[in-house]
């Protein structure tokens, strides 16, 4: 249960259920545990479910024709992740979404998140909530990666993902904020040497 507990805790933030609305939420979820390096979802797939990470970390990112990997979020935590498009449209992703390291999950299904949507209504407002965070986000990332210095994108990184500063491998976070691992390392060196 107490795994549960940390999900409760994160909608308690936007909604107030009752105990047996929060038991039925419960029943339908599945736990999962994904070791590091495994996919969650891989490119081409549909993606049925949406995780939520109870500790651990995901992330999700595309390869493009050269073979570069584009890391679009990371779930450390008390997140939520999957493949958005797919999972709405039920189409095939275009998203891989792995673990950064040992992970377990709680899973939701479409099929059960559209059921809650109809059974408890304030299941519609959580995920609206989160919805809206999440295309606010994207669109400021976005922004950012037009507007920004490097060294800025990657302050915002850190004031973005604070738990994830040193426990990322260098290369993911470089490739997050769209540099290179050794322009990441000198811009790091230089940061230190100016404060």
């Amino acid at each position: 249960m107490e795994d549960k507990n940390v999900i409760l805790k994160n909608i308690s933030r936007h909604i107030v259920l009752t105990s047996s609305e929060e038991e039925h939420f419960c029943s339908v979820l599945r736990k999962t545990s994904i070791k590091r390096k495994n996919y969650f979802l891989e490119e081409g797939a549909v993606a049925k479910d949406v995780a939520f990470v109870i500790n651990g970390c995901l992330r999700a990112y595309s390869i493009d024709n050269n073979g570069f990997e584009h890391i679009l979020q990371f779930a450390p935590q008390d997140w939520w992740i999957t493949d958005m498009y797919s999972f709405v449209s039920g189409k095939p992703g275009t998203l891989f979404v792995d673990a950064v390291e040992d992970t377990e999950a709680l899973l939701l299904s479409r099929e059960d998140q559209l059921q809650l949507f109809n059974n408890i209504p304030k299941f519609e407002r959580y995920f609206r909530i989160l919805t809206e965070k999440s295309l606010v986000s994207s669109r400021q990332r976005m922004m950012d990666n037009l507007s920004l210095t490097a060294q800025e994108r990657y302050e915002t990184f850190c004031n973005y993902y604070p738990t994830l500063i040193n426990a990322l491998p260098q290369k993911m976070i470089a490739s997050y904020i769209g540099v290179t691992p050794e322009f990441l390392s000198k811009m790091k060196a230089s940061l230190l040497r100016s404060r």
